[in-house]
């Protein structure tokens, strides 16, 4: 069973934000150890690295220097430069996003522009990125933030090209289950629910609500996305914000923890379990199929924002600035979450690279840490008329989200390119 977000997915993120500047942290050594390859091209491009970032160029894409650079690295720039859509450009941002339509005043959030320590990230190019997936089938699988970046791309998209959405030719479940054809170019863009990339079910007698208490088979790759995901040439996987709520946890049928479940006799393994799990079952889901012989991108955990209190309780997202990196640090649970993911990557690329597959992530969880004015806060219109809680999770769009794509274009053209893999070839 494929958990269903009912109206309130925005509303399962933990509060993150606090009012005064976080501490410094000292970053142990073992974190050092996983993160040191996590930079591109530190040698010649010649080597193959162990986790794919990107590096990029000096001048276009079209005609690529590489550089020792890591575009994860860096910090926000105020611009001048207008966002690449509007809210009257793009018709497929839906209303829990769209900030400008529903009254959002202030426009600086749309005024910064991820700038590398030494690069310089391009522009995304919609016709460039549909003729590099000319003949291609790239999918987003997770929660409603992954969905968030695919509606992004939708809009990056459509000043060049518009897709036939084909969801209901596919899937019933035409709200969690996308699938957008762009014809001139033979390209398929979709996207596959499963916020936990495991199986799941309501354990709530009284059924499904914000803070209701779920089953999580933590050892089970949700069959709503495995049965699909062969079909496609690109997957962009990533989740995080649902592993805060009640869960009950269940290995080979057996019931051996939870999150916040109360229960006597029950051990409480934290969200963190659950979460490495899900990861771990996901990534080797990937590996073992047979049929699946893609490209896969794993983006990290997207940190929400709220503050003077949690996602229930009056938290809310008021900052019309980005942070500096002295004001906020990648510490606390925010770390945690990203080690955690991060450490399950590490070694599922190393089973990857030994079948021949390829996966890649985008370092993306400090970046987006800077930017607690990225959200609807209240500016968002919720599917649930009733509900009034801020939405400090999403993304507006246009908005910083739009950057991952300026990642993601940047990665598939250096990916195609062959300077990682070889076996790239299959693909590009």
């Amino acid at each position: 069973m494929t958990m269903k977000a009912r109206g309130n997915e925005i509303f399962n993120g933990k509060y993150t934000t606090r009012t005064t500047a976080k501490s410094f942290l000292l970053v142990p050594f073992t974190l050092l150890l996983i993160m040191l390859p996590l930079s591109l091209m530190r040698n010649s491009h010649e080597s193959t690295p162990e986790v794919s970032s990107a590096t990029v160029s000096s001048s276009s894409l079209n005609n690529t220097e590489i550089k020792h650079c890591d575009i994860f690295s860096g910090r926000w720039m105020h611009t001048s430069r207008p966002p690449y859509y509007t809210n009257e450009t793009c018709h497929w941002i839906i209303d829990q996003q769209n900030c400008i339509k529903f009254g959002r005043p202030d426009r600086e959030y749309l005024h910064w522009r991820w700038k590398p320590d030494e690069c310089e990230l391009p522009l995304f190019n919609a016709t460039q990125f549909l003729n590099l997936l000319r003949g291609k089938k790239m999918v987003f699988v997770g929660d409603s933030v992954g969905r968030n970046q695919m509606q992004s791309l939708l809009c990056l998209l459509s000043h060049v090209s518009e897709p036939e959405d084909a969801s209901h030719k596919y899937s019933s479940d035409v709200m969690y289950f996308k699938r957008y054809i762009y014809h001139e170019y033979n390209f398929t863009l979709g996207n596959l629910w499963s916020p936990y990339f495991v199986r799941s079910s309501d354990a709530d007698p009284k059924g499904h609500s914000f803070n209701s208490i779920m089953r999580l088979y933590v050892d089970e790759a949700d069959e709503a996305w495995t049965s699909e995901v062969e079909k496609f040439d690109i997957v962009i996987i990533s989740s995080g914000q649902w592993f805060f709520r009640p869960l009950l946890f269940y290995e080979k049928g057996k019931l051996v923890g939870c999150n916040k479940c109360g229960m006597e006799n029950v051990t409480d393994l934290t969200h963190l379990f659950g979460y490495r799990k899900a990861f771990r079952t996901a990534f080797r889901a990937l590996n073992d199929l047979e049929g699946y012989k893609g490209v896969t991108f794993f983006r990290t955990f997207s940190p929400a924002h709220f503050e003077d209190g949690d996602w229930n309780k009056g938290g809310k997202c008021v900052r019309t600035r980005p942070f500096s990196k002295q004001e906020m640090k990648l510490d606390g649970y925010i770390l945690d979450m990203y080690m955690t993911q991060v450490e399950e990557f590490v070694e599922a690329q190393r089973v990857a690279k030994e079948r021949g597959l390829n996966f890649v992530m985008m370092n993306t969880t400090e970046i987006m840490l800077l930017r607690p004015d990225g959200h609807p806060n209240n500016y968002g219109h919720s599917q649930d008329k009733n509900v009034t809680l801020n939405d400090c999770v999403h993304w507006c769009l246009p908005g910083p989200v739009d950057t991952w794509n300026e990642f993601l274009l940047h990665m598939l053209d250096v990916e195609s390119k062959g300077y990682y893999s070889s076996k790239l070839e299959r693909v590009f």
